[in-house]
């Protein structure tokens, strides 16, 4: 019998002759690319022609249906009716550049065609390349409807930003950043046509996938909200991995269960969204078709979920490893605590794997050891006011314990304090000038307008993350970074911007050189001895090999070695004694063994908890289980009172 409201199916069902659209969005972790990819299975099954496209920087849609998809757009084995493909930024970009050099070719010089392809050096062109990919394919005809898989929250908000803010940058006509305006003026009515379709409520759909937990439902509130105010309504929402009954049998996670159905019941009351379904936490993971078309049958035509609750799985005895065994918490405290300089810890990874609260609980712990410590999140969903239970803004402030502050990077804040920044650099360049052939006014005024672009939202956020390794009388700075694509990208922005600066082209020359001190960060974080970069992750195959992915690409793209890893929510052995958890466990053991041996580094462990620890107190207990770190406590300790 059916439980599913009609509403859900309506919701990403096509009812016109036009193509419609499924945007799929959330906190990173939860779920959301299995989502995507079961509706675009299920649409496909029921004979709607189907483009499924993901612009998350870290795709993993190769990975849910077992096979090599990339850049292009790739038939599914098995399924009719369906294809896929993984936008990649660096194609993207590299496409672009070529697509809007090649007709300029036979029209002007070489010295003009440099300066064209000197502005299409710029770092922000990966932005609007990424986001042409994203516009065509809003305009395919042959497609009943197509499914987006997008980034993470915070940056898909940033994307549905973008028709806006690119369309009033070719308005201005002129050289703009992203190239010249009069190549590009067939594109700005591609972007008013896309506001005009992800404003229409009757051709694009919008869902949220969250977790059943209340961190993940605020930030989902937040998101639509913000969304609204973009002209986009949120139409439905996916809770997605809540424990199933019969599986609770012990009092821990009969607990966790009451605390998810909780979160549930509450969406429903204040979630303003069309529609909603669940969906239950499997003993595995979710891949293969088999699956997918039982999230799809469960979410869109009401049927009960198939949970194998009753057979254990075998572990690989190859690949197995007992949890205890694999740490090493003097290695680990090693990596966190400063030598003579200020040292700088990353913690970063996919979405949704608890990079906040593992950020923050190392940072509690370092400044309850004596160490002057700054957590700061560069994270556009970032939740610690939520863990510490104290206002967290733009500047450095305690959060209620002695050594410690907390900051958050405000974009809008941040945006302000570089134009001022720039400006009175301008300013000052040309006050005492009497040279007549200069249009002071004129050059300022040509300042600000570039100042409009989005790309100095990029620049003016990457200007922020670099103050920090300026903050004076810190010990340890701790960064909560974005999801993994994203952290890549803002750590390749500082070489990324030098470069394109020594060009003397950013804002016309007018940006304070800081070419230096980009070179003295860039060096900071590859210095093993001053900075550490931990991925963080939970025990399965996606965040792992995300994780793995990641890693490579910074060490090729910044030369940066990751020296931690952190695997979170490991099942406890005490609690779940049944086929279920063993499975859970076994799959857990099998992969923790296989981030070892990929990575060969120290290992932080993290059990799950029966609440994510909140407040100081939480943090600094489940800051003794996991990060070595006691006997620096109990030293200080010492000291204080011999002194």
């Amino acid at each position: 019998m059916s439980t599913t409201p009609p509403d859900v199916r309506a919701v990403v069902e096509p009812t016109s002759k036009e193509t419609e659209f499924v945007f799929f969005s959330g906190k990173g972790g939860v779920g959301k690319s299995t989502v995507s990819c079961a509706t675009a299975t299920w649409l496909a099954d029921n004979d709607y022609e189907t483009l499924l496209v993901t612009t998350d920087p870290a795709p993993n849609l190769s990975d849910i249906f077992g096979q090599e998809i990339g850049h292009d757009v790739t038939a599914i084995d098995d399924i009719e009716n369906l294809s896929a493909i993984e936008i990649d930024p660096d194609t993207a970009a590299e496409e672009y550049r070529q697509e809007t050099i090649e007709p300029m070719q036979q029209l002007l010089d070489d010295e003009q065609l440099e300066t064209v392809e000197e502005q299409l050096n710029s770092p922000c062109v990966e932005e609007i390349a990424a986001f042409d990919n994203f516009v065509d394919f809003m305009d395919c005809p042959e497609y009943d409807v197509v499914v987006f898989d997008t980034a993470p929250t915070g940056h898909t908000i940033r994307l549905m930003e973008l028709p806006s803010d690119w369309n009033a940058e070719l308005e201005k006509g002129g050289s703009t950043c992203i190239g010249p305006a009069a190549s590009m003026e067939e594109r700005k009515q591609d972007y008013e046509r896309a506001i005009d379709t992800l404003q229409d409520g009757e051709r694009t759909s919008f869902a949220f996938v969250g977790k059943p937990e209340d961190s993940s439902i605020d930030e989902i509130e937040r998101s639509a909200r913000d969304l609204g105010e973009l002209g986009i309504e949120s139409q439905l929402l996916i809770i997605n991995g809540y424990l199933p009954e019969p599986v609770c049998e012990d009092p821990f996670f009969q607990g966790k269960r009451a605390d998810e159905q909780a979160v549930i019941e509450r969406a429903r009351t204040e979630f303003d969204a069309d529609a909603m379904a669940t969906y239950p936490l499997q003993p595995g993971e979710i891949a293969g078709l088999d699956l997918l078309a039982d999230v799809g049958g469960v979410l869109y035509d009401g049927d009960e979920a198939t949970v194998d609750v009753g057979t254990a799985t075998d572990v690989d005895a190859e690949t197995a490893v007992d949890f205890e065994s694999m740490a090493d918490s003097e290695a680990v405290a090693d990596q966190l605590q400063p030598g003579d300089e200020t040292r700088y810890l990353f913690f970063t990874g996919k979405g949704g794997v608890g990079k906040s609260t593992i950020a923050s609980t190392a940072a509690t712990k370092l400044a309850e050891a004596g160490h002057e410590t700054l957590v700061v999140t560069t994270d556009p969903a970032a939740h610690l006011e939520d863990i510490f239970g104290e206002p967290v803004g733009h500047e450095p402030t305690s959060v209620g314990q002695a050594n410690l502050d907390a900051a958050r990077i405000d974009q809008e804040k941040a945006l302000e304090e570089y134009r001022t920044q720039v400006l009175d650099h301008v300013t000052e360049m040309y006050e005492d000038k009497e040279d007549t052939q200069i249009d002071v006014d004129a050059a300022i005024a040509n300042v600000e307008e570039e100042l409009e672009s989005p790309c100095a939202e990029e620049m003016a956020a990457l200007e922020k993350f670099v103050s920090y390794f300026d903050e004076d009388g810190y010990d340890v700075v701790v960064f909560d970074t974005a999801p993994t694509g994203h952290t890549l990208r803002l750590l390749e922005l500082p070489s990324d911007w030098k470069g394109f600066m020594d060009l003397g082209s950013l804002t016309k020359g007018a940006a304070p050189a800081k070419g230096d001190q980009y070179d003295e960060v860039i060096e900071t974080m590859k210095d093993p001895e001053r900075s550490t970069f931990a991925f963080v992750m939970y025990p399965e195959y996606t965040p792992m090999m995300e994780a793995y992915r990641a890693a490579a690409d910074l060490k090729d793209q910044v030369g940066i070695e990751t020296s931690l890893v952190v695997t979170n929510y490991l099942l406890p052995e005490e609690y779940g004694d049944n086929a279920f958890f063993e499975n859970r466990r076994a799959q857990q053991a099998e992969y923790l063994g296989k981030i070892n041996d990929r990575f060969d580094v120290p290992m932080m462990l993290a059990p799950l908890r029966q609440d994510e620890p909140i407040g100081l107190d939480e943090l600094r207990a489940f800051g003794e289980e996991i990060t070595g770190l006691d006997a620096l406590t109990t030293e200080t300790e010492q000291e204080v009172t011999v002194s």
